[in-house]
């Protein structure tokens, strides 16, 4: 029962980035934009949030109001994912340059942007960013006592305050997208910009605040990857972003379904770090480095739940064309 408890924590730790990351890259294409920087957006967001937080543990800050000090480098990940997803609508929306192109520019631009930050601050060679212990949500925040438990390991083998601010996010996604009138604005510039401006909706306006939307999902994004896995930022996010592409695209750019692609693809990623210890599973023991078969799982799980669900799939008609007023 342990390992079960285990497993579905771990699942769910590592749920929250997917889902906030394709939440983040549904918002820019719902808006027309196509988002190919979540991997840059989640380093950037990662690499300011986790530097907050070693500069209040230095400070002795943190360790005396620990979830405030994570709500901080919650916002400050956002905020500076913000900032950086800005270059990319400046550069597809104002300058109406290609996009794919613009994202994987970003892309290149922020592992080599964390290195120099990361050697500058911490000395050359010093790559990782260490994340102090107390961000961790534990049973001693609530006064219970420490047991053994399939309920206690469940929920608190991995708590994070990303966690909880998730689902809080999936909730208000789906009332902004659905039920507001910004989100109807947003929808229609994805799918008929010249219908929308017709009737008076700034195209331009909507699509930076669906990529300024998207930066900051996405660089919170990537502090919860980073507080997922544990050990420390190290200038990358393992390819995260672009997984969260795939949520996004076999969650048909829907908010509940990316929720379901994120737990099912998360599973997939535990089960492989997990592969060890669950009894059933064959070990390949015979085979070198059979270590990475089951670390090969999710992407190869990515790669043919997308060959079987692409043409399902319905992307907003107007993604990734710049508007142009006078093109009707």
């Amino acid at each position: 029962m342990k390992i079960l408890a285990d497993i579905l924590s771990a699942t769910i730790v590592f749920t929250v980035p997917l889902l906030l990351v394709a939440l983040s890259g549904m918002f820019s294409e719902r808006s027309g934009v196509v988002n190919i920087a979540l991997e840059g957006i989640m380093v950037v967001g990662a690499l300011f949030s986790c530097l907050f937080l070693r500069a209040l543990d230095a400070a002795g800050w943190g360790a005396t109001h620990p979830q405030t000090g994570v709500l901080l480098a919650i916002l400050v990940a956002g905020a500076t994912g913000a900032l950086f997803s800005l270059l990319l609508a400046f550069a597809s929306i104002h300058l109406k340059a290609d996009q794919t192109i613009g994202g994987t520019a970003l892309n290149m631009l922020a592992p080599a942007l964390a290195i120099t930050v990361t050697w500058a601050i911490q000395g050359q060679g010093q790559t990782t960013i260490l994340i102090p212990t107390w961000v961790r949500i534990t049973q001693a925040n609530f006064g219970i006592e420490v047991k053994d438990t399939f309920l206690q390991n469940l929920v608190f083998k991995s708590l994070y305050l990303t966690t909880l601010l998730a689902a809080l996010f999936l909730v208000v996604t789906i009332i902004v997208l659905y039920k507001t009138i910004f989100g109807l604005r947003l929808r229609s510039c994805g799918e008929h910009p010249q219908a929308a401006d017709s009737v008076g909706v700034n195209v331009y306006r909507m699509r930076y605040a669906g990529v300024f939307i998207s930066g900051f999902l996405g660089g919170i994004g990537g502090m919860a990857y980073t507080v997922a896995a544990g050990s420390g930022f190290q200038s990358s996010v393992a390819g995260y972003g672009f997984l969260a592409l795939a949520v996004m695209i076999f969650g048909n750019w829907k908010p509940l379904n990316i929720l379901g692609a994120s737990l099912f693809f998360a599973l997939f990623k535990i089960i492989g770090s997990y592969s060890g210890s669950i009894p059933f599973l064959p070990d390949f023991s015979n085979v070198k480095s059979s270590e990475y078969i089951y670390l090969m799982l999710p992407y190869i799980v990515t790669m043919i739940v997308l060959v079987l669900t692409s043409k399902k799939s319905r992307a907003p008609k107007a993604e990734g064309i710049p508007y142009d007023k006078g093109q009707r």
